[in-house]
């Protein structure tokens, strides 16, 4: 999906398309972009796709973060991949909360419309996992992560500011399959490091998903162009 083997996602985690555009705009010629995420509220807003396809008139893969995806009944992995694939989108990230054939059923349906599957188990935020105050318990990443190796993903979502989890779930995939690839939210202002992060993953593709840290500072341009640097580090 990206040219590069290490870069940055920018996440369009905004809420006006004037603002989305600023951001494309400033953000889309710098080396060590690879692509941007969208979230549900924009597509709710304005449509996902039209603005799939402003983004990619700038040449950039665009992936597709329903927050949460993978959490509906198996026979709606269908009719949401037909949706993402009738949008372009290039990427569709899922967290499979809803049980192994829910699982199973959207990994399949996206794959066979040609599109890259990005699985997440585990998030970036403290209460989560049932041993930190969550609602999940605390084995249901690993056995996420498993099946998804296992049934065809190539891309593997990692909670980039929690470093242990991220060895944890690497050694597990990697048991699994050979050449996985990694997008890890949560570096910026959650408090991960990209130099920490692809540390860890070192040897394999590894892209950051940076959004606030870059859409609300004073100079989108600067911001993303520092942590693309910090990425191109380990081409």
């Amino acid at each position: 999906m990206f040219e590069r083997e290490h870069g940055v996602i920018v996440a369009c985690d905004v809420v006006e398309m004037e603002r989305l555009e600023a951001l494309v705009e400033s953000t889309y010629g710098i080396e060590g972009i690879v692509g941007y995420k969208l979230g549900a509220n924009l597509a709710i807003e304005y449509g996902l796709k039209e603005i799939v396809g402003f983004i990619k008139k700038y040449g950039l893969p665009v992936i597709y973060d329903h927050q949460k995806a993978g959490t509906d009944i198996p026979r709606m992995g269908d009719i949401f991949a037909e949706a993402c694939k009738n949008a372009s989108v290039d990427g569709v990230i899922i967290f499979p909360q809803a049980g192994p054939s829910t699982e199973k059923a959207f990994i399949d349906a996206i794959r066979k419309r040609n599109m890259h599957v990005m699985v997440g188990g585990e998030m970036t935020h403290e209460a989560y996992l049932v041993e930190d105050g969550g609602f999940i318990i605390d084995t249901a990443p690993s056995t996420i992560y498993e099946i998804a190796a296992k049934n065809g993903a190539e891309y593997f979502i990692l909670p980039g500011n929690k470093p242990e989890a991220i060895k944890k779930y690497h050694m597990l995939i990697t048991g699994i399959i050979n050449e996985p690839k990694y997008a890890m939210p949560g570096i910026g202002r959650q408090g991960g490091e990209i130099e920490k992060t692809f540390s860890i993953l070192r040897g394999y593709s590894a892209y950051a998903i940076v959004g606030s840290a870059i859409y609300k500072s004073e100079d989108m341009e600067k911001a993303a162009r520092r942590f693309a640097q910090e990425a191109m580090k380990f081409e």
